[in-house]
This record gives structure tokens, sequence and C-alpha cells, in this order.
């Protein structure tokens, strides 16, 4: 049975200010859940159903690279999971993880493929640039401090997993860029940008980073003026534009072309 106090530190973590004074984030729903176990993502607690069964120990061992603590597992009433749940039609299952944020290793952005996300805001999108990171094998993935929280719901849901298996970081990017191109004057940082060269133009690469800007105002000019090249995708048809994780995955696809 759910206490007063565990719900209403259930609910709060709704709310970015309350996950970042608990240090703690929340995920809803049998699939994501069973996705980040599976990912052996350590995560802290699980609030579930009767309905709920939990994935076998043994293929979530198989799946994670290093075995994790299973996180302690308390049942509710449907009527509690309603209560403590952040949907308008609860799932069976809630899980709370411990936030964490690894600090970025500079030189490593020389070596293989970086995404950056230069100011995206809407959660989805963030989480659906991770899982396409994650489909196309990049390395890490950079955000600027103005993108959705990476600890946001939708974000980890939006993700389908992924937001378990990239390596992410929360970074200034402008200074992040300036001291790359510094270092490493002959990596591509490639913008993606309505008024660049055609992407076609673009060879394989095993090193690049690959900047996508906000939504509603592209490249913040800041980032831009750290780019040594800017790509489009040609158009064709009178689309106005593209969205943001459309146009990062043809861009992603187009990198990876001989993998």
């Amino acid at each position: 049975m759910l206490t007063k106090a565990e719900l209403q530190r259930l609910r709060s973590l709704r709310e970015k200010k309350h996950r970042e004074a608990l240090g703690l984030f929340v995920v809803e729903g049998e699939k994501v859940v069973g996705e980040l176990l599976a990912a052996g993502f350590p995560l802290l607690e699980l609030y579930a159903t009767e309905d709920w069964l939990p994935p076998s120990r043994a293929a979530s061992a198989a799946a994670a690279e290093t075995p994790t603590p299973s996180p302690s597992l308390v049942r509710v009433s449907p009527a509690e999971m309603a209560r403590a749940s952040h949907f308008p039609t609860p799932s069976n299952v809630l899980a709370v993880g411990r936030i964490a944020r690894p600090p970025l290793h500079p030189p490593d952005l020389a070596r293989g493929l970086t995404l950056a996300l230069d100011g995206l805001q809407d959660p989805g999108n963030v989480g659906t640039l991770l899982r396409i990171a994650d489909w196309f094998a990049f390395e890490r993935v950079l955000l600027s401090p103005d993108c959705a929280d990476l600890f946001h719901q939708k974000v980890i849901n939006a993700s389908m997993g992924s937001f378990a298996r990239v390596r992410t970081h929360v970074v200034g990017l402008p200074a992040v860029l300036s001291n790359l191109r510094a270092a490493h004057p002959d990596l591509p940082i490639l913008g993606c940008d309505l008024a660049g060269e055609p992407l076609a133009t673009v060879p394989i690469l095993a090193a690049a980073v690959v900047v996508v800007g906000s939504e509603g105002q592209g490249l913040s000019p800041a980032v831009a003026a750290c780019l040594s090249r800017r790509v489009t995708i040609p158009r064709l048809g009178a689309a106005e534009s593209l969205n943001a994780a459309v146009a990062a995955g043809i861009v992603c696809a187009h990198l990876r072309r001989s993998a």
C-alpha cells in the first residue's frame, strides 16, 4: 500500500524542478519499463499492479552488459496506480530511476559519430532522436541545456528503450564545438540547414558531429558559428520544411550508408 508521502513523491516527479531536487525520474508503461530492465538500466523502484508480470531476470541479464541490482517491487492496487499515474489512462507498472549525468570527455568527440541537439524543446522529438542515434549506432548524443529535459517521461517513452543504451551529455554546445574545432580543425561539424549544400555532396565519414537545430528557430547563431559545413536535404515537393527528427534520420542514414 502506498503511503501519502510515497504518492506525493511519485506525483511530484512530473515536474523538472522536483526531479532535479530529488535526483530521481519516473517512467510508466509495461513496454518502456520492460525495455529499461532488459537493457540493464539501474532502476531503483517498481510499483506495479498484480496484472504486471516482471520480465525474466535471466533474459534481462543476458541483454545487459553488466549485471545490475534488482529494483524493489511494491505491489499496488489499480486505484493506487491511478492516483500515482502521470497518464489519464494508467498503466500497470511505474518505475523510478536515479538521474545520472556522466561527464563528457572532449577528446572522445574526435572519434566516431556524434549527434548534437541545439535547443530542441519537443520531448517527443528528443526521444525520437535518441532512438535514431541508437539505430545508426552513433557513439553519443549531446544536448544543449535548453533542450527538453532528458528525464522527461515523454522523452524516455519516445526513445523506445534507446534512453538506456545511448550515451548522452548535456553541455554548452558553443563552447564544446568551438574547442573541438580548435583541437581538431579537420573534423567535420555538419549543421542541418535549409540553406546548406546538398547532402549528397557529403562523403561517408567515420568521425563527425551532426548538429540539429530547434523545431522553430533552427540552429542558434552561437552554434552555427562553430560549424565546418551546412547541409540540406534537397526539397523536391512543396513542403515548407521537414520535422527535425526526420531530417536527422535522413542525414544519419546518409553517413552510415556503407555500413
